[in-house]
């Protein structure tokens, strides 16, 4: 027989102040079998949704380099300062506008604002296949930058305010997956639209590329509008009762929920709140790391041709192994990592330690087999981090205001992606084929990133009255 839950009227009178949304009676109870039903609605609704909505923002963020091989610079002229200058203005704006959107998202409807975000910037992808200047494309890039910026805080936003803490590692699993399936047939993908489409209609294949790719995003972007769930307390595709359990159960494993009409934070108040807090900073000092460290896919093309590949075909398919290794690994640790949810911070540890070995082996052996093999296991390392530090900042992030929790998340993923920024310059031309460097700087962020993340374990664990480990 199993036991209802109970949640008592008074936890959640401001969930009655609508009948438009639902009614909270005296005593709300659920049973575990409903409870699971609505998890897999929640589900269905949320997960292969924002999975395609990633997959297509990974891919208009970084089609510019499949163009670029397929004849942009060379029609457009572009040195190769000028490609750096594209590739940076985009994540001066992304990183700069994602605090700012989640502040929008989290007073708004995730259903219309994630969607009409995403076919803005699927229009501005469509646009240039028009550009014939540098300006054009950097002044497009910088409004891609600007919209795309709302997405990926938008959705860490969305799985925090859906999911119990000890239910995010998977999701978060899921979500990562898209982009790693992205690297590991995005460029096969891209190669296929350039060559079949070339000269189609008068247009060039990487024209064709950005018009495809953008086309595709604007008609998932109306199809997520109608699919897309709002937050817990307002959206439209749950019963009252599903509402009402939906935010009980949220609240009854720690994770603040807004009910319908109540008061909300200030924005100057909830940013605030948010830079002030320390595991903010932690999370903030930990991503960065991950992110930084991950800028090695940088060496992929050069390692590969050092295997012998020159076709870019044959490259591209020399690069799937990275990606497929680090699909299993991410797959099996956020499978199990909920499990053990109380220990995110020592596996995230773990899996940097690891990264941290086959980085330093790489700084100290030349051949180009065996350094295929460790970053094979070190991209391993890095996706599986990636996927945990989300859903460990999330979780952690539960017993924040909403509109604080916003703020963080957007924080902690802007701020990683700085990395972005700087990554680039870890392996300049001149370094090749060697890039002692930029290893160099790799081990020892990791180095650092193994210790923040086992104080953040520690100092979290104690927070919530845990002990040590």
């Amino acid at each position: 027989m199993e036991t209802p839950h109970s949640y008592d009227a008074a936890d959640l009178k401001a969930m009655d102040a609508s009948k438009d949304h639902f009614e909270v009676s005296e005593e709300l109870t659920w049973t575990p079998e409903e409870e699971r039903k609505l998890v897999r609605k929640i589900d269905l609704y949320l997960l292969p949704t924002i999975w395609l909505m990633y997959l297509l923002s990974y891919m208009d963020r970084t089609n510019i380099g499949n163009a670029k091989i397929a004849g942009m610079a060379d029609d457009l002229k572009l040195t190769s300062d000028e490609y750096s200058i594209a590739l940076v203005v985009f994540f001066v704006t992304y990183v700069a506008f994602e605090p700012g959107s989640n502040m929008v998202l989290v007073r708004w409807k995730p259903s219309l604002y994630l969607p009409m975000i995403m076919a803005i910037w699927g229009a501005l992808t469509c646009v240039m296949a028009a550009i014939n200047h540098f300006h054009h494309l950097v002044v497009l890039r910088i409004f891609v930058g600007v919209f795309e910026a709302g997405f990926a805080p938008g959705i860490l936003l969305i799985i925090s305010s859906w999911y119990k803490r000890d239910e995010q590692s998977k999701r978060f699993g899921i979500y990562m997956s898209a982009a790693i399936l992205s690297g590991c047939f995005g460029g096969l993908l891209a190669g296929s639209i350039t060559g079949g489409m070339e000269g189609t209609g008068g247009l060039r294949g990487w024209r064709w590329l950005f018009i495809i790719e953008g086309v595709a995003t604007i008609i998932w972007a109306s199809i997520a509008s109608v699919i897309l769930l709002d937050f817990p307390a307002t959206s439209s595709r749950l019963t009252e009762r599903e509402r009402a359990i939906a935010v009980a159960r949220l609240r009854e494993g720690g994770v603040k929920s807004r009910g319908v009409g109540e008061e909300r934070i200030g924005k100057a108040k909830s940013f605030r709140l948010a830079i002030c807090d320390w595991r903010t900073i932690g999370f903030v000092l930990g991503y960065m790391v991950i992110v930084g460290s991950s800028t090695l896919s940088y060496f992929y093309p050069t390692l590969v041709n050092g295997l012998g590949y020159t076709d870019r075909v044959q490259a591209q398919y020399m690069t799937a192994p990275i990606y497929a290794v680090a699909f299993v690994c991410t797959a099996i640790t956020t499978y199990f990592a909920d499990r053990v949810s109380n220990h995110r911070g020592l596996l995230i540890a773990s899996w940097l330690a690891f990264a941290l070995v086959t980085a330093i082996c790489v700084c100290t052996i030349f051949d180009f087999t065996a350094r295929y093999a460790l970053l094979v296991l070190m991209a391993a390392g890095l996706w599986a981090s990636n996927a945990l530090a989300l859903s460990f900042a999330s979780a952690t992030f539960g017993d924040m205001e909403p509109e604080v929790r916003a703020i963080a998340l957007a924080l902690v993923n802007a701020m990683g992606n700085l990395a972005q920024i700087y990554g680039a310059y870890l392996f300049p031309a001149e370094d090749k084929p060697i890039y002692l460097m930029g290893f160099g700087v790799i081990s020892g962020m990791l180095g650092f990133g193994t210790s923040v993340y086992v104080f953040m374990h520690v100092a979290v664990r104690r927070k919530e009255g845990m002990g040590w480990f």
